[in-house]
């Protein structure tokens, strides 16, 4: 059966922070047929709920049980998948500055990336799925039929960074929040971010989306 019309694969894209794995992914997905999921989002759910309620970072039991507890579901709607959190739409609160400069030290906690992966686990057991984030390939789904690890130079993702989040006036300081998070995502004790042994690994620096989504596929097809 051809990869594009086999409704079971499951893919993993991995990679740093703006390395591309979320439009990518979404664009992957969309040609095969199949859902996506960038677990990243989950994360940055639980980094807005921990702010908005003003828990400590240092208490990873409230953390946990937090993440624990955490019902989410991604609604469809005219300008694209809208993230609920309880029942509450925080889409538009998981870019915010405050966000990006404390989600690493949140999915940093063992606790709150346990029971994050179990909901990643059940989301993907039922049919095939794309699936973004920086653990995929290595914790979450160690058995995905296709695992891609995308990666970028700092300078180049904190460009597109600033870019998307209109901070072109501030590079220097998202250069210096990319390479901090690089830092904590790369050296956590619990699931560090890094290539899994049979990731194929794409440097999207000088590549467009398209070129990055048609390498993926023609690895695909070839399977």
């Amino acid at each position: 059966m051809k990869a594009d019309s086999d409704c079971t694969l499951k893919m993993a894209i991995d990679g740093p922070a703006a390395s591309g794995k979320s439009i990518v992914g979404r664009e992957i997905a969309r040609r095969l047929g199949l859902r996506f999921l960038d677990t990243g989002t989950m994360y940055r759910a639980i980094t807005w709920e921990v702010i908005r309620t003003d828990v400590s970072l240092d208490d990873a039991c409230e953390l946990t049980a937090m993440a624990a507890h955490a019902n989410m579901q991604l609604v469809s709607s005219k300008d694209g998948d809208r993230l609920l959190l309880n029942g509450d739409d925080i889409t538009d609160m998981l870019r915010l500055p405050e966000v990006d400069a404390n989600v690493s030290a949140v999915s940093a906690l063992s606790g709150v990336r346990r029971a994050l992966v179990a909901q990643q686990r059940n989301i993907a057991a039922n049919s095939g799925i794309v699936m973004c984030g920086r653990d995929i390939g290595t914790v979450v789904l160690p058995d995905a039929g296709a695992k891609i690890f995308l990666t970028a130079s700092a300078e180049i993702r904190a460009k597109r960074r600033a870019i998307e989040a209109g901070q072109e006036h501030d590079l220097q300081r998202v250069l210096d929040d990319m390479r901090r998070r690089d830092k904590i995502d790369s050296e956590r004790e619990d699931s560090p971010l890094h290539p899994a042994d049979d990731a194929t690994i794409i440097c999207s620096d000088n590549l467009t989306v398209e070129d990055v989504v048609l390498q993926i596929l023609s690895k695909v097809r070839a399977c």
